[in-house]
């Protein structure tokens, strides 16, 4: 009875880890987003500065193509993880900071419709 409890209580334990891990993930960005719902976020708060479907500046750089290029404009290498932090910091060029802005849902939509351009 002293192992089936314990038993039962260690995968409690280790079924929760993996629900709180899940969940920190996405808090910090990391989900996996729906680019379709991205697009939408994108469109009322990023299209003012930035162009989906071309590379040419608006006031920010067109983001077209962003995930195929190797560097971001601060030289940092493009991935999930720098572009994240360029949308939680902003960048010292003007973007503003939308760390507070969007909530990790939306930022996770938002890079996954960036990796479809």
């Amino acid at each position: 009875m002293k192992k089936a409890t314990f038993s039962v209580a260690a995968m409690s334990m280790v079924l929760a880890g993996s629900m709180l891990f899940g969940q920190d993930k996405q808090a910090k960005g990391g989900g996996a987003g729906d680019a379709a719902k991205g697009k939408d976020v994108f469109e009322s708060n990023c299209s003012v500065c930035h162009n989906s479907d071309s590379t040419e500046t608006k006031v920010g750089p067109g983001l077209k193509g962003l995930f195929k290029k190797a560097a971001l404009m601060n030289k940092k290498p493009v991935s999930t993880a720098t572009v994240l932090e360029m949308i939680n910091t902003g960048s010292e060029s003007g973007m503003p900071p939308y760390k507070d802005m969007l909530t990790a849902a939306e930022k996770a939509d938002v890079i996954a419709f960036l990796k479809t351009l």
